[in-house]
């Protein structure tokens, strides 16, 4: 029963409303497209966010940011905006389009092969795409920030097609307000519905990032309100992190509730203070350098 309560609130939240009005297809203007999979007939592309006077003969860091929105619906365009912020300070930022439940009828555990793959073209046209492909990380919100995590963490549900020389590993994650973990005992009084397992397509703890920690993986950065019903996994994510030996800084919002960092909600105030601790974090690992410009950025927007 407990598990079948969790399985209530997780879908509800992360399917959100604001997720799935996001505009798709998508229209990113200012980004090159590219076809990263083709499955089943779906063409995957991701958007490709430079600096300006990039050439493909650099080396710059760089990271893939996957939507959120249950794995049910949503769309790229909601990192649009930390997209064209991380091109202005020196990285290639990119965000990825994956199969999801209203479009191709998928199940959770084919929207984290789509990721894993989507990572690993990235690292495999480094020299196209002119970035150091160890220095790539991954990043995403909500159902999007557990498929980051997934990447980061799990190694198993690569796509079979593909060449496992190339590793789907990315070298650092940011997950904003994520799904980390599917802990019947997290599961509270929550009774709206159920089916946490057939919305995952496999047993719920083969795609719970906490379940699969150990030392040596990624540095994390986990951004979320405390008022955000995933507090509960998110702390248990990171506890389990930092046991291990990983860094895993946790960043809380006094307050804020499920999906607070989107930019244009409430103003934005959450959105300049996630992206800033976004950048302060990627500074610490090198991918960056220097003090964020968040507030002057999107004040000449």
């Amino acid at each position: 029963m407990a598990r079948l309560l969790f399985a209530a609130a997780l879908v509800a939240v992360l399917a959100s409303p604001a997720a799935a009005q996001r505009t798709y297809p998508p229209v990113l203007n200012e980004a090159k497209s590219h076809v990263y999979k083709t499955v089943e007939g779906t063409e995957l592309s991701l958007w490709v966010f430079t600096p300006k006077d990039h050439q493909p003969t650099d080396s710059r860091p760089a990271i893939v940011f996957f939507f959120g929105g249950g794995w049910k619906n949503g769309s790229p365009t909601q990192f649009e905006q930390q997209c064209r912020y991380l091109a202005s300070r020196g990285m290639v930022a990119i965000t990825a389009d994956y199969r999801v439940a209203s479009r191709q009828g998928v199940k959770a555990v084919e929207c984290v092969r789509d990721a894993k793959s989507a990572i690993r073209w990235v690292r495999s046209h480094a020299k196209e795409l002119g970035i150091d492909p160890q220095r790539l990380a991954a990043g995403g919100g909500s159902a999007g920030g557990h498929l980051a995590a997934c990447a980061g963490v799990i190694s198993e549900f690569d796509d079979a097609k593909e060449d496992p020389s190339v590793s789907s590993r990315p070298n650092a994650m940011v997950l904003f307000n994520p799904a980390v973990s599917f802990d019947p005992a997290l599961a509270g009084d929550d009774r709206r519905a159920a089916g946490l397992s057939e919305r995952m397509g496999v047993e719920p703890e083969k795609l719970s990032p906490a379940h699969h920690v150990q030392p040596g993986l990624p540095p994390a950065l986990v951004l979320i309100g405390t008022k955000d019903f995933l507090i509960a996994g998110n702390r248990q994510f990171v506890e389990r992190m930092k046991a291990a030996g990983n860094r895993c800084d946790l960043d809380l919002y006094e307050d804020r509730e499920h999906g607070f960092f989107n930019y244009g909600r409430k103003g934005s105030a959450d959105f300049l203070k996630t992206t800033e601790s976004m950048d302060r974090f990627l500074t610490s690992l090198g991918y960056l350098s220097g003090e964020p410009t968040v507030t002057a950025f999107f004040e000449m927007k």
